[in-house]
């Protein structure tokens, strides 16, 4: 007899919908599995055999087929097992119910157990935009489950409560409507706003604030301008200057998510696995790999095309300290995520592209002791050293970063003595008020991320500015992107400021953010 349900598997971050078509037929007893299957795929059929006989039911000694359909498209991973045992009991007859317009997604353990697996939500988003309207899913992941809109999902903790649940009349239940479509997936209605006020302070907690640091007007500036737009920052100073404890205040800096974007970060966050998910990621993720990380761990890959630092950074912010350390093809992988904003993988017989639209914040020393361009201090490098070091950042992704932030070692009495600096909540403030007005401007659209067209609207240019702009890219010798980037800065400056157009002061500030790191020998080219 055969049986065919849906089911749903991964391919990159997009949930893919498989028709499990199960033939249980007479002939010599066997279990083949056709379609294209993985490694962990193939294994499903000896958790399928020992999740039925734990379960109380029988394996059928006949020739068992099962069909992965579409053919063409490879399945990874162990999220068809349940669907996959569900059409044995069905194809078998040990099992009488109507599948019709049913999805199931889940692994199942020997004992019979169904386990949450990676990426449930898109699969279920997936499985929801094909018009099924009911999916049973691992019970552990439920609440996951339910971040998808318009669809009734049921947690099944065993093998025998999803075949229970199928036997037994379904009473009726409520499901929310659609809600409208956004460019990502559906716009999911906010956490309540205790629960969420609740978790920005549990989660600000957790990380410095901004008046920590003390001094570094210039880079704190750079870093205020860099979250507000969108912008790639480079700080670049001698150890303990404070790059690294002024980086580790981000988080505190950016505002929640809209709806759209909350939906993009929770749908890497459950792709990624690399905690439960419960609840849309209101917060902006922040990731700060080490400079070990390799270059399929940056970008992506692996034999499932898991997604990587990039990806998983996503919609916040990817942080880089100590940049030259980094292996040269992890940093020349970024240009292309800088520049575009996602990033396309490429394996054999498989391909993904996964978004990457992050603020770029990185920091580095001027040479390997840490000393050139200090004041009161000397480098003691060898000669050519310094250069070397500094070359391990190419020239096309230095041209991928908008503000350089120049810093020196604070003095103890500025340290000690000094004025209170700015907290994080009121620079927070600023750059929250900058991004809405972006977002009402550009239609959601960063300045960072703006094209020449949109830009030159943007900027509202009079005689005086656009004089003053020629003027300050003819000095420092821009190229037509450097140009750009400088006009970029400049919006984001007079968003901060509230202005609707940019003044000269917008750009000459914008211009200083250009090339402070000339005095380490690392010129910024145009």
């Amino acid at each position: 007899m055969l049986a065919t349900l849906l089911s749903a598997t991964l391919n990159g971050l997009a949930g893919r919908v498989v028709r499990v078509e199960v033939d249980v037929a007479p002939g010599l007893p066997g279990f083949t599995i056709v379609g294209l299957p993985d490694a962990a795929l193939s294994e499903a059929r000896e958790r399928v055999r020992g999740a039925l006989r734990n379960s109380g039911y029988r394996n059928p000694p006949r020739r068992i087929t099962v069909n992965l359909a579409p053919a063409e498209l490879r399945k990874a991973g162990a999220s068809l097992d349940l669907a996959i045992a569900l059409g044995v009991l069905l194809g078998s007859e040990q099992v009488a119910a109507d599948a019709a317009g049913l999805g199931l997604v889940g692994e199942l353990g020997l004992g019979g157990e169904v386990r949450r697996v990676p990426g449930l939500l898109p699969m279920v988003l997936a499985l929801r935009d094909r018009g099924v309207r009911r999916v049973l899913v691992p019970a552990e992941a439920v609440e996951e489950a339910r971040l998808a809109p318009g669809v009734d999902v049921e947690g099944m903790a065993t093998l025998g409560d999803v075949a229970s649940c199928l036997r037994r009349p379904r009473a009726r239940r409520v499901t929310p409507a659609p809600l409208p479509r956004t460019g990502v997936g559906p716009v999911v209605v906010p956490e309540p706003a205790a629960r969420g006020a609740a978790g920005r302070a549990e989660y600000a907690d957790r990380v410095p604030d901004l008046s920590e640091v003390r001094g570094q007007v210039v880079a704190r500036r750079g870093l205020e301008i860099a979250l507000a737009g969108g912008h790639a920052l480079l700080m670049i100073g001698p150890p303990g200057a404070g790059k690294t404890l002024l980086a580790r205040t981000i988080p505190s800096l950016m505002p929640d998510l809209d709806d759209a974007s909350a939906l993009a970060a929770t749908v890497v966050a459950s792709v990624a696995s690399e905690a439960p998910v419960t609840e849309l990621r209101r917060r902006p993720p922040v990731r700060m790999p080490h400079h070990t990380v390799s270059y399929a761990g940056m970008v992506g890959g692996g034999p499932r095309l898991a997604p990587g630092e990039v990806t998983l950074a996503d919609q916040g912010c990817l942080v880089c300290d100590e940049l030259p350390e980094f292996g040269r093809d992890v940093l020349e992988a970024l240009r292309q995520p800088l520049e575009e904003g996602s990033v396309a993988v490429v394996r054999v017989g498989r391909w993904a592209t996964f978004p990457a639209r992050f603020t770029f914040v990185a920091a580095m020393n001027p040479c390997p002791c840490g000393r050139l361009g200090s004041a009161g201090q000397s480098c003691t490098c060898p000669t050519g050293v310094p250069q070397r070091y500094l070359r391990r950042v190419s020239g096309p992704l230095r041209d991928r970063v908008d503000l350089w932030a120049a810093m020196d070692r604070v003095p103890p009495e500025l340290l000690l003595r000094g004025p209170a600096p700015e907290s994080s909540a009121v620079v927070a403030a600023r750059i929250r008020l900058a991004r809405a007005a972006q977002a009402a401007r550009n239609a959601g659209v960063p300045n960072g991320q703006l094209g020449s067209r949109a830009l030159r609207d943007a900027c509202r240019l009079g005689a005086a500015t656009a004089s003053r702009a020629v003027l300050l890219a003819d000095r420092e010798g821009l190229s037509g992107r450097g140009t750009d980037r400088l006009l970029r800065v400049a919006r984001t400056i007079a968003d901060l400021e509230g202005r609707d157009a940019v003044s000269v002061a917008d750009l000459d500030e914008a211009a200083r953010f250009r090339v402070p790191a000339d005095r380490f020998g690392l010129g910024v080219s145009g």
